[in-house]
């Protein structure tokens, strides 16, 4: 683990995985919530965690990088279901980057239940993890200039919906009408750090 002072009054804690830095991120929301941790923010990534708004980021760093750091307790939180339609453009390279039917895909990933480790890209993104290592596939080697929203997609070892239409280059593997970021809504992202989600078949994949 590193720390890496940002301004003032953050920090950026630097982990060696994806389940590091969810773990990390349970930890601090857990310390902040027993009164412990004074922070503004905490903002998992991919293999980071800032702490923005800390009154004394030096002691933090020297603390953080010095403890151990527990696993992320099991998810207790409420499952979101989100409806889709296994009918992306992808859904066939896809199937022969796993070596399975175009119907497999669908039964796969359907099957699993995911846990957004992070988000951003555009508001309202998650970074969905809950596949296993074996199924991750590769970005496109030519990025859309549109993708539309909607768009149920997979790159690496991660699923995402893209809440809006935008430029992208993950594979299209399906299509669901939930709406991921709505600015009259409370809150506006529909998929936060640490939900639990699972996809719902509709339709004919």
């Amino acid at each position: 683990m590193r720390a890496l002072p940002v301004g003032d009054d953050a920090l950026l804690v630097e982990v060696a995985s994806g389940e590091q830095a969810q773990a990390l991120h349970a930890e601090l929301l857990r310390r902040r919530a027993e009164g412990s941790l004074a922070v503004r923010e905490i903002v998992p990534a991919a293999r980071t965690v800032l702490l923005d708004g800390l009154a004394d980021p030096v002691r933090w760093a020297s603390e953080l990088t010095s403890s151990e750091v527990p696993p992320a307790p099991p998810r207790a939180r409420e499952l979101i279901e989100l409806p889709v339609r296994y009918d992306g453009p992808d859904l066939a390279e896809v199937a022969a980057h796993w070596d399975v039917s175009e119907h497999e895909v669908a039964r796969i990933h359907a099957s699993a239940e995911f846990t957004v480790a992070f988000c951003g890209f555009a508001p309202g993104f998650g970074y969905l993890t809950g596949l296993p290592a074996r199924y991750d596939v590769p970005r496109r080697a030519t990025p859309r200039t549109a993708v539309p929203a909607g768009a149920v997609a997979l790159a690496g070892a991660y699923t995402g919906v893209y809440p809006r239409s935008s430029p992208g280059g993950w594979q299209l593997i399906g299509t669901t009408e939930a709406v991921l970021w709505d600015h009259a809504r409370v809150p506006a992202a529909l998929l936060s750090p640490g939900a639990r989600v699972r996809f719902v078949p509709v339709g004919e994949a």
